[in-house]
């Protein structure tokens, strides 16, 4: 990605939650490179996006996480993305073993096989997610390249243990101790939290490592 000289160095990577931003921030990031938690949803992302744009307008920014698998082809840990055409990050992101793919922006969790479905029939993206597309649209206003590198942490075959729906805070969080409410309702859901953490606790070490090598060139590229 070539620099661009109306902006600083500072590369934004977006994060929606602090268990997807925790196997990145785990080793210490250089000084341009600032990990932001915006909640979940795309008001809360674009709230927090609009205001770190206003503080200290970026080269780049990366909308980052974990994204519901549409096309029944991708795994768990597969890491898509989708670019501007100025980032020029994808033969980097090849290299280091990400696939190119669409992504369809919800307004709720994908919570079943059948959600996924026919989500897939409707927009013929490859994974869904929450947040990227008010990133992007943010970010195209203020004239800031922007990309989508997400990990596949559940496929198009399977039920989410819980509708997280029912759990998600007006600004964006799950807490634990509804989480742990839900599951003494629902105990035969255990099973499946556990299964889910083995697939999101996959999916975040290999997202951490493509974006570790993904961030260290673009920064001695130049951006």
């Amino acid at each position: 990605m070539k620099p661009n000289p109306t902006t600083s160095r500072l590369i934004l990577v977006c994060f929606a939650v602090p268990e997807e931003a925790a196997p990145l921030a785990k080793a210490p990031l250089a000084p341009d490179i600032e990990c932001l938690v915006t909640g979940i949803g795309k008001i809360n992302a674009g709230r927090r996006v609009r205001a770190a744009i206003a503080a200290r307008t970026p080269a780049l920014v990366l909308t980052c996480g974990f994204a519901g698998a549409l096309d029944p082809e991708l795994r768990i840990g597969d890491v898509l993305f989708d670019e501007d055409p100025e980032c020029d990050l994808a033969p980097v992101l090849r290299r280091l073993g990400a696939i190119p793919g669409t992504f369809h922006s919800a307004d709720r969790v994908a919570v079943s096989a059948n959600d996924k479905a026919r989500l897939r029939q409707l927009t013929g993206a490859h994974a869904v997610e929450m947040e990227s597309g008010a990133i992007r649209r943010i970010c195209r206003e203020h004239g800031v390249p922007s990309a989508t590198v997400r990990a596949i942490s559940d496929v198009t075959g399977e039920d989410l243990p819980l509708d997280f729906n029912r759990l998600v805070t007006p600004d964006g969080k799950i807490p634990t101790g509804a989480v742990i409410a839900a599951v003494l309702r629902s105990p035969g859901s255990i099973p499946g939290l556990l299964r889910l953490r083995r697939n999101t606790l996959t999916a975040g070490r290999r997202l951490a490592e493509i974006l570790r090598g993904l961030l260290e060139s673009v920064r001695t590229s130049g951006a």
